[in-house]
């Protein structure tokens, strides 16, 4: 990891990932990973799709929900699952900007193309064994958060929608 890229990143605020998943166990390793990496980071866990549009456009119990730097999407989710969740947000004029990170279990050819087709940022399967599940965790935060420049939020004062800049 490029120290000075790590550096810049711990003066500034921390990162916010939104993780919808429904599954408690994929959750908390997702959390030991995100730990392991020591990078100064809010992890927000919604359910369902419902929850996680709901958390994205700042409704409800969202109102005042921070706007991601990063979307980690389970695409078997209950209520609505990431398929189309993940048609709504590019759908959405405000959110259609938000890095997606598909983590699914499912290894179809024909699925994968269709969520790149869909505009998902990456599409990452899920290992099945622990110290891989963490590699992978401790992979999306060099990527995402060291090396890709991604788009700042916009001013949360002034702003009536969520959104990118």
């Amino acid at each position: 990891m490029n120290k000075s890229m790590h550096s810049e990143l711990a003066r500034s605020r921390p990162v916010e990932v939104l993780l919808a998943e429904d599954n408690d166990n994929d959750v908390e390793l997702t959390r030991q990973g995100f730990k392991r990496t020591k990078l100064l980071l809010n992890l927000h866990r919604v359910r369902n799709g419902e929850e996680c549009l709901a958390f994205l456009r700042k409704q409800g119990e969202y109102a005042n929900a921070p706007t991601p730097d990063l979307i980690l999407l389970d695409l078997n989710m209950p209520k609505m699952d990431g398929r189309e969740v993940l048609a709504e947000i590019v759908a959405d004029e405000h959110l259609k900007s938000l890095p997606v990170v598909v983590l699914t279990t499912s290894e179809e050819g024909e699925e994968i193309l269709k969520l790149y087709k869909l505009r998902c940022s990456s599409y990452i399967i899920k290992p099945v064994d622990f110290e891989q599940f963490l590699r992978v965790v401790r992979s999306i935060t060099e990527y995402w958060f060291t090396v890709v420049v991604l788009p700042k939020a916009v001013s949360e004062e002034g702003a009536n929608a969520p959104g990118r800049s």
